[in-house]
């Protein structure tokens, strides 16, 4: 799957599953470890896990696994590594305090067609 296309598809998860913040960041050109970082943040660390589970469960009905994923039980932050795509799942605080947007983004660096603000 195009890592565009597989990008849109998390942010339509968890978008689905009421995520806050959700982001896409176009990292191609800073990094060659993935084409797009997508980020979100849960209300809570319960929200956090069961948006982590949704994305892990959706993904898995079109036949994608991830590469690896850490922090998946704790609920603060969970990254999900499918590629071309990975996915940082965050409570607000862990968010905050990591600010992965500022060090990755930037205005040509986001991808304004899946930034949603909840």
């Amino acid at each position: 799957m195009e890592s565009l296309k597989l990008a849109e598809n998390v942010c339509a998860i968890l978008n689905k599953h009421k995520a806050e913040d959700v982001v896409t960041i176009n990292v191609s050109k800073k990094t060659e470890v993935a084409d797009y970082f997508v980020i979100a943040s849960g209300r809570s660390m319960p929200h956090t896990r069961a948006l982590i589970e949704h994305v892990d469960e959706e993904m898995d009905k079109i036949g994608v696994k991830p590469l690896r994923s850490e922090g998946v039980k704790e609920g603060r932050w969970a990254v999900l590594d499918y590629g071309d795509v990975i996915v940082h799942i965050f409570n607000d605080e862990t968010r905050l305090f990591y600010h992965l947007e500022q060090l990755w983004g930037d205005k040509s660096g986001i991808d304004e067609t899946t930034s949603t603000k909840n």
